[in-house]
């Protein structure tokens, strides 16, 4: 049962969570200590909240999930797992993660609260209004990244909360289009608001999305401190064109880790992250100023 419950908690989507250091991280913080011993814990609590997520959406959709070709397989669908030990566990967890955030501070309470009470109405009906289920799903990835800064008590950025929303609107639409092409005509058979959605329509969102993306992420490196961001758009355009390749060619897009299995993302990301702490840390000035005395 316990090997059935990790697994039911997806312990490989909580990669997500990873969004709760971009506040850390673009403070300019990186070598407080103290801010490490509150965003970590934060980190964990929101694993905590997304694997009951989890839980509670598979057990409403045990049976939609029956008639999948890949959900079947899980636990509670497959019967592996009982929905009432499960329900149980969830609650626990849900309940570990409101004391764990109450000790860290109050706003941060107050938007692991909301980051659940999301979660669940998610679950319970708003994902079955159209464009609705695709903006919550990226409102999420916000509240992760603000719930960052909450946890640290620092400045929450226009441009961290514009650039988060469209790029998890990206990353949703793209979900989408795979599930409608995996499913065919049986899509709205596994998942309602399916029937809402074409192709072509996706598609559309998809442009839309990802150039507004570019040009938000590209405004925001125009205006920062440190001009130097500057240098890290060609990575942010390729990692997006990368994706969109793989979406189109390699049938990418169901689960947004198998972007992991690609080299060329792998390397674009590396870089990229290895750049950004490079700027922030001052590196390049400290090259000109070298350069410049020689």
């Amino acid at each position: 049962m316990i090997t059935s419950i990790i697994k039911t908690l997806r312990p490989e989507q909580w990669y997500k969570n990873l969004l709760l250091f971009v506040g850390i991280i673009f403070s300019m913080n990186l070598l407080n200590l103290k801010m490490w011993f509150a965003v970590i814990p934060a980190f964990v609590i929101f694993c905590m909240l997304s694997g009951s997520e989890y839980i509670v959406n598979d057990i409403l959709d045990m049976k939609k999930d029956r008639e999948h070709p890949i959900k079947r397989k899980r636990a509670i669908a497959s019967g592996e797992l009982k929905a009432s030990h499960a329900l149980l566990f969830a609650i626990m967890l849900i309940i570990s993660a409101g004391v764990g955030a109450y000790l860290i501070n109050i706003p941060f309470l107050i938007i692991s609260i909301v980051y659940l009470l999301l979660i669940l109405s998610y679950s319970l009906f708003l994902k079955q209004l159209i464009i609705v289920d695709i903006l919550v799903i990226a409102i999420g990835f916000v509240i992760r990244a603000v719930a960052g800064c909450l946890a640290i008590v620092v400045f929450i950025s226009p441009w961290l909360i514009i650039c988060t929303l469209l790029l998890a609107l990206f990353l949703a639409l793209g979900k989408r289009r795979h599930e409608l092409i995996l499913l065919g005509e049986e899509a709205k058979v596994h998942r309602k608001i399916l029937e809402d959605y074409s192709t072509e329509m996706l598609e559309q969102m998809i442009s839309i999305t990802s150039g507004a993306l570019i040009i938000s992420y590209s405004l925001y490196t125009f205006l920062a401190d440190n001009i130097y961001m500057m240098l890290t758009i060609p990575f942010a355009i390729y990692g997006l064109f990368r994706y969109l390749f793989l979406v189109h060619a390699k049938n990418f897009g169901g689960e947004t880790e198998m972007i992991f299995r690609d080299r060329g993302m792998v390397m674009c990301m590396v870089l990229w992250a290895v750049l950004v702490v490079l700027i922030l840390c001052g590196i390049p000035d400290v090259v000109v100023r070298v350069g410049g005395g020689i």
